[in-house]
């Protein structure tokens, strides 16, 4: 007898494949998320995958809006732990740059290489916001502008990180073994932001 069929909505049909494409890509990086290899894992057939995303690039371009939901709810995560416990700008960093350290910054750049382009989704609002905010209570009149050219170079930083942060390090003349670990880096952009931002 052949085993029984499991009908799924499109929503949940789509969840399931986004989720088992987010495995692979942890796993294996961008390369890996093929159509065959995430129908396999689903133990599904290409054309099913298809019929939710019409194309590789189709599943690469809504799995990185998948990352950038991510990112937002552990930006959101964060910016309330930071904002109610009084948590340092090293731990915003941190949470951020673990999602693109599990695939999503180098999916980032392969997609925008590919063409790709975000809209400005603003998804890292909350941590302009927080920050902001938290300027402001320190007096003066900061300029906001300056808070989101802050955030959007950290941004930049963490996105790109996993794919060349090592190679740009060994190019400073730090050493292999070092360059290969972005703590230090992260440490320096967090007493950067915080001392620029004037949150000393």
């Amino acid at each position: 007898m052949p085993p029984t069929r499991v009908r799924r909505s499109p929503a949940e049909a789509r969840a399931l494949i986004l989720e088992a494409a987010e495995g692979i890509l942890i796993e294996g990086g961008p390369s890996a998320v093929q159509m065959r290899a995430v129908a396999q894992r689903l133990d599904m057939t290409d054309a099913g995958v298809a019929h939710h995303f019409g194309s590789r690039a189709g599943l690469l371009v809504e799995l990185l809006r998948h990352g950038g939901r991510r990112i937002r709810d552990a930006v959101a995560q964060a910016t309330e732990g930071w904002v109610a416990n009084g948590e340092t700008v090293a731990y915003l960093v941190d949470r951020v740059a673990t999602v693109y350290e599990d695939g999503y910054g180098e999916l980032a750049v392969a997609l925008h290489a590919a063409g790709w382009r975000d809209e400005g989704t603003g998804m890292l609002d909350p941590v302009v916001e927080a920050l902001h905010a938290a300027r402001r209570r320190r007096g003066g009149r900061p300029r906001r502008e300056d808070t989101r050219l802050a955030v959007a170079a950290l941004h930049q930083a963490l996105a790109t990180d996993p794919s060349y942060g090592a190679a740009f390090r060994r190019s400073a003349g730090i050493a292999a073994d070092a360059a290969a670990d972005p703590t230090a880096q992260r440490r320096w952009w967090a007493r950067t932001l915080t001392s620029v931002l004037g949150l000393d």
